[in-house]
């Protein structure tokens, strides 16, 4: 009789056993912290430095005031300006806040424009339109390209304009003469060799003609800038 053969045995597969063996589990990664909302605080304050009234920004008032435009409206609210008339608010902070007289008018017609006393661009005396530029020049050359008639003339070309007083280095009034409206000129240093001019074209007749002098303004002073700043000579060059 034939012998009973034996079943076979599989071999265990030693390669197999070995990559079990050393296979490390998954690491899982913890889930992203999310940021959290941004509190009402915070967006208001994030909305208060991008606040823009009477054609001035935030920081520029915080600049040349101390306060920006969120602060004066609340110190504003707390001394009762909504019920005074304009000349008392800029008086009041003239006087008590000692807010430089041209960034008095600023501050009251952007606090008015704020509270809804008055329209945008509206002002006492009628419409205004309003402009600045930064420039890389120090504040008493960019005073002077105002001021000496003959560089002036380079980039304000043949404008109806006459000089009616100044502060040297600080301030202009101009008298626009077709039509009579006035230009009140502002000028600050901004540190080392960059300084800033604003204008406000005051006793405009209407919101159609605030359009078309804040379109002038805003090319007069591309020219200006592009007289004063020192021009980059090329990788050529």
């Amino acid at each position: 009789m034939a012998a009973k053969r034996k079943p076979r045995t599989r071999k265990p597969n030693v390669r197999a056993t070995a990559r079990t063996a050393t296979r490390k589990p998954p690491v899982r990664k913890a889930p992203a912290r999310r940021k959290p909302a941004p509190t009402r605080a915070a967006k208001a304050t994030i909305a208060a430095r991008g606040l823009r009234l009477a054609g001035v920004g935030s920081d520029a008032v915080l600049r040349a005031t101390g306060r920006a435009w969120d602060e004066w409206l609340k110190v504003l609210d707390r001394a009762g300006a909504k019920a005074l008339p304009h000349k008392e608010i800029a008086l009041m902070l003239s006087r008590k806040f000692s807010v430089p007289d041209w960034w008095s008018q600023m501050v009251t017609v952007g606090y008015e424009q704020a509270r809804g006393l008055r329209a945008v661009h509206q002002r006492v005396s009628g419409y205004a339109a309003n402009a600045s530029k930064t420039v890389g020049t120090t504040v008493g050359r960019l005073y002077d390209a105002w001021n000496d008639p003959a560089t002036r003339a380079r980039w304000l070309a043949d404008a109806p304009v006459e000089v009616r007083r100044s502060t040297d280095g600080k301030s202009m009034r101009m008298t626009w003469t077709i039509g009579d409206s006035c230009v009140d000129v502002g000028f600050f240093a901004k540190g080392g060799d960059k300084s800033m001019v604003q204008v406000e074209h005051g006793k405009l007749k209407d919101a159609a003609e605030v359009l078309r002098q804040k379109k002038f303004w805003k090319d007069a002073l591309e020219r200006l800038k592009a007289l004063l700043e020192p021009a980059v000579p090329s990788p050529s060059q």
